[in-house]
C-alpha cells in the first residue's frame, strides 16, 4: 500500500509538471503565430515541447486533446485581412538524431509494405528514395497566382487561416508577379532576411534609440508585418520556393499530390510526379529555389548530406536549423497521407540546438587559480550543441541575482562553439513554490579561510570599487594552488601532455608537487608507486615535461598564471622586451638597484629567465604602464606578482631545473593592420584562433579578448557567442572569415 502512495506521489508530480508545460507552451505558441512577438527562440521552444512529449507518451493517462502537441497553431492578428487556406498548411514533425531518422524511415516503409504498392518499381518516381532540402529559418509564405499573375501572398497562421501580406510580399524582388505560363498556381516557400541585411538594419535601429532584432527569423516576421509597404521593400527581404500546392491550365485543376505525368498541351510544364521534379518546374517558373538539394537513395545518404550541412550551415547568408526529408515519389506521398498536424510522408531534421531547456539541480561553487569562487549549476544532463552537458556557469553572485536563478528552477542554457555552456534564462512560468534561494558561501568550501571581494581603484573616477566576484585570501588555498597548476601544464601555457586535472590531484595530495616549479623535478620513480601509472605512462609523462622546458616568453608569462595577464598582454610584454622596451627612461637608480639588468641599444634584453628575474623585479608600476596595451590593473599585478619572493624563488627552480626560454619571430611585418583591434568570436574553418591571432599581429595589429566601441572587427566564425551580440549592439563592424581573409589579403 505504502508503494501505491508514492507512486501516487510521482504521477501527481508528473501531472503538475505536464500542465505547467502545456500552459507555457501554450502561451509562446500565442506570442509567436499570433503576436510575432516571440520570446524564446525555435530550439527552446522545441526543448520544452519534446519533454512534454515524451512525458505524455510515458504517461498516456494524463493525454489532453489541448495539448499543445495535439494542436498546429491558432487565429492570426485582426490587423490583415484573414486569408483561409484554399489547401491546409502543414509543419512536419522533428526527429533530433540519426536513430529517431531510422525509427521514421521504419515507419515508413511499414505503411507502404500495408499498401501493397511496389516501391521496388524501376520507375524512378515510384521508388522509395528521399529528396533533402536546407531548413530555412524564415517565415512560410503562400503565393496564389491566377492566370500567371501573381494575385495573393498569405502567411501560414494556423495552417487553415492565414494573414493577406500581399503588398509587402510585392516588394521582394525573388517573387516573380507575372510567370510566362498562364496557369493557376498555389507556390509555398520561406521568406527569409541575410545576415549582412539584419547587421545593417540594426545600425539604423541603434542611432534611432530602437530595440534591436535578435536574430533573422524575427527580423523578417516583423517586416512583412509592416503597415507600410515602403519600410517592406527598404529592408531587402528574400525567398526559396519549396513547394506546389496546386495548379489549373486549361480550366482543368490537379492537385500535384495525386496528380499523373500529363503533358499539358501547348505547354512545356507538366505535373511532376516527384519532389525533384516539382523543385525543377518552379525554377523553371523562375522562383528562386535553394540549389542546395539532393536526391539520396537512402537513409544513409541523408545523413551524410545532414552532416555534410553542419559544419557548412553558417556560411550561408541565410540562416539554416536543419534539413527537411521528402519521400521523392508524390504516389507514395499519397499513399502515406497525413496524420491529425503533419504529413507522414516528411520530417525536419533539426541541426543540434545552440539553446535548450533543463532543470537545475544543485549550485555548487568552485575555487578557481585566483582565488576567485564562482558558482556553477549541476543541471539534469541536456543535449546541447551536439554534446551533452551537466554543468553550466552563473559566472557570479549578481548574476544569479540578475537572472533570479533559484535551485529546482527549469532554465535555459546556451552553448556556442567551444564557450563552457552558460544559463541565459529561468523559465519563471514553471516554477512549482518549491524552488531554493542560492547563497555564496561566508568561507572557502575548499579550505575554509576567510572570503570576501577585493577592492580595485579607478584610476580615472578616483575611487575604488568592490570586486564582483568573492575570493578566498589563503594564498596556500589547496584548490588554487591546483588551478594554478592546471593553468601552468595547459595547451596555451607548457602544454604538458598527460598532466591533467586529476594526475595534478593525485601529485598534489601525494606531496609530490606543492608548486609550479616541482613539476620540472619530477622522476619516473616518483610516479611509478602510484595508482594509475604504470612504467609506460610514467615514461611518458617525464618525457613529456622533458619536452615542454623549451618554451617562448609570451607562454611562459601566460603559463605563470598572474592575475589580469592573459594571453594577449602576454604577447605585448614579449614584444615590447627587447624591442622597444628603454628602462632608461624611467627615473630609478638601475646600475645601483639593480645591476644585473642586461641591457642592449639602452633596451632591456632578455635572454633566459635568469634575466627575466634581474630586469622584472625591478620594474616599476609606471615601467609596466608604458607597454602599449597594458591597463592599470595587469600593470599593478605584475609589479606585485614579481615582487613576491616565493615567486621569485620559484621561477630560478625552473631555471635551474633547465626550462629554456625561446623568441620565436614576434617581429611585425608589415603594417597594413596597424592601429586596428579585432575581437574573435566563434570558430573558423581555414584558420585556427591562434593562427589568426598571429596573422594580426604580425601585421601590425592587436587582438582584444572583450568588444567595446574601440574595437575595429569583430570577427565572427560558426556559433559566435555574446561578443557578437555585443558588437551589433555597439554598432561595431562585424566580418565572416570570407571578410577577414579580404583584409589580410589586400
Amino acid at each position: 500500500m505504502g508503494c501505491d502512495i508514492m507512486k501516487d506521489m510521482d504521477k501527481n508530480k508528473i501531472k503538475a509538471r505536464i500542465e505547467r508545460l502545456r500552459k507555457e507552451l501554450d502561451r509562446n505558441r500565442y506570442l509567436y503565430h499570433i503576436k510575432d512577438m516571440p520570446e524564446i527562440g525555435d530550439d527552446v521552444y522545441d526543448s520544452l515541447f519534446e519533454e512534454l512529449r515524451k512525458l505524455e507518451e510515458e504517461n498516456p493517462e494524463f493525454f489532453s486533446s489541448t495539448s499543445p502537441t495535439q494542436r498546429i497553431g491558432d487565429k492570426p492578428l485582426e490587423k490583415f485581412n484573414k486569408v483561409k487556406h484554399s489547401i491546409k498548411q502543414w509543419s512536419f514533425d522533428d526527429v533530433f538524431d540519426f536513430e529517431e531518422l531510422k525509427a521514421w524511415e521504419e515507419k515508413v516503409k511499414r505503411m507502404i509494405e500495408k499498401s501493397e504498392f511496389d516501391s521496388g518499381s524501376e520507375s524512378n518516381s515510384d521508388k522509395l528514395e528521399y529528396c533533402v532540402e536546407l531548413k530555412i529559418d524564415g517565415l512560410k509564405i503562400i503565393l496564389t497566382y491566377e492566370n500567371g499573375i501573381f494575385t495573393q501572398g498569405a502567411t501560414r497562421g494556423d495552417g487553415t487561416v492565414g494573414e493577406d501580406i500581399t503588398q509587402n510580399l510585392k516588394t521582394i524582388q525573388s517573387i516573380p508577379l507575372e510567370l510566362e505560363e498562364k496557369i493557376d498556381l498555389i507556390a509555398v516557400g520561406e521568406c527569409w532576411l541575410g545576415k549582412s541585411e539584419l547587421e545593417r538594419i540594426n545600425k539604423e535601429r541603434i542611432k534611432s534609440d530602437e530595440a534591436l532584432f535578435a536574430n533573422t527569423r524575427n527580423a523578417a516576421a516583423g517586416t512583412v508585418r509592416q503597415l507600410d509597404s515602403r519600410v517592406v521593400a527598404g529592408r531587402n527581404l528574400d525567398s526559396f520556393i519549396y513547394d506546389i500546392d496546386s495548379f489549373e491550365t486549361q480550366n482543368v485543376k490537379r492537385e500535384t499530390k495525386n496528380s499523373k505525368n500529363i503533358n499539358v498541351p501547348h505547354s512545356t510544364i507538366y505535373i511532376p510526379q516527384t519532389q525533384t521534379e516539382e523543385l525543377e518546374l518552379l525554377e523553371k517558373l523562375k522562383f528562386k529555389v535553394n540549389p542546395h538539394y539532393k536526391l539520396c537513395k537512402n537513409i544513409e545518404e541523408v545523413q551524410k548530406f545532414y552532416e555534410s550541412w553542419v559544419d557548412k550551415k553558417d556560411k550561408q547568408e541565410y540562416e539554416i536549423d536543419g534539413i527537411v526529408i521528402k519521400v521523392n515519389s508524390k504516389k507514395i506521398q499519397d499513399i502515406l497521407g497525413y496524420t491529425g498536424k503533419a504529413p507522414r510522408w516528411g520530417v525536419a531534421y533539426k541541426f543540434p540546438a545552440q539553446r535548450v531547456t533543463t532543470i537545475i539541480e544543485d549550485i555548487v561553487v568552485q575555487v578557481g587559480r585566483t582565488g576567485a569562487l564562482t558558482p556553477v549549476a549541476h543541471l539534469r544532463p541536456v543535449k546541447v550543441a551536439g554534446s551533452t552537458v551537466s554543468r553550466a556557469t552563473l559566472h557570479n553572485e549578481d548574476e544569479i541575482r540578475r537572472l533570479d536563478i533559484k535551485i529546482g528552477d527549469t532554465v535555459v542554457i546556451q552553448k556556442a562553439g567551444d564557450v563552457i555552456p552558460e544559463v541565459v534564462e529561468v523559465v519563471k512560468n514553471l516554477r512549482t513554490g518549491k524552488e531554493r534561494e542560492f547563497h555564496m558561501p561566508k568561507n572557502c568550501p575548499i579550505c575554509g579561510g576567510e572570503v570576501r571581494k577585493q577592492e580595485t581603484r579607478n584610476k580615472k573616477q578616483e575611487t575604488s570599487e568592490l570586486s564582483v566576484a568573492y575570493y578566498c585570501i589563503n594564498p596556500k588555498c589547496f584548490a588554487v594552488e591546483k588551478e594554478k597548476i592546471i593553468h601552468f601544464v595547459s595547451k596555451k601555457g607548457f602544454n604538458i601532455d598527460g598532466l591533467g586535472e586529476k594526475i595534478v590531484e593525485q601529485l598534489i595530495n601525494e606531496g609530490l608537487i606543492s608548486n609550479m616549479a616541482e613539476i620540472f623535478e619530477l622522476k619516473k620513480g616518483d610516479l611509478e608507486a602510484l595508482e594509475r601509472f604504470a612504467e609506460k605512462s610514467a615514461d611518458n609523462l617525464i618525457k613529456s615535461i622533458e619536452e615542454s622546458k623549451k618554451i617562448s616568453l609570451e607562454k611562459f608569462l601566460f603559463a605563470l598564471g598572474i592575475h589580469y595577464v592573459g594571453e594577449e598582454t602576454a604577447v605585448l610584454i614579449a614584444r615590447a622586451i627587447n624591442t622597444e622596451f628603454p628602462i632608461s627612461n624611467f627615473q630609478f637608480p638601475i646600475k645601483s638597484q639593480c645591476p644585473n639588468v642586461k641591457m642592449k641599444n639602452r633596451l632591456v634584453s632578455v635572454e633566459n629567465i635568469e634575466d627575466v628575474v634581474n630586469a622584472f623585479i625591478c620594474f616599476p608600476k609606471e615601467c609596466w604602464l608604458s607597454i602599449k596595451g597594458i591597463g592599470e590593473k595587469s600593470a599593478q599585478s605584475l609589479f606585485e606578482w614579481f615582487n613576491n619572493l616565493d615567486n621569485v624563488e620559484m621561477l630560478k627552480k625552473m631555471d635551474k631545473c633547465g626550462v629554456v626560454l625561446v623568441f620565436p619571430e614576434l617581429q611585425v611585418t608589415s603594417y597594413k593592420l596597424q592601429g586596428l583591434t579585432f575581437v574573435l568570436t566563434g570558430e573558423m574553418d581555414g584558420f585556427t584562433r591562434d593562427e589568426a591571432k598571429d596573422i594580426i599581429r604580425k601585421e601590425g595589429g592587436s587582438v582584444s579578448s572583450s568588444v567595446s566601441r574601440k574595437t575595429d572587427y569583430v570577427v565572427a566564425g560558426k556559433n559566435p557567442g555574446s561578443k557578437y551580440e555585443k558588437a551589433i549592439h555597439l554598432g561595431v563592424k562585424v566580418i565572416n572569415e570570407e571578410g577577414f581573409r579580404k583584409i589580410i589579403e589586400k
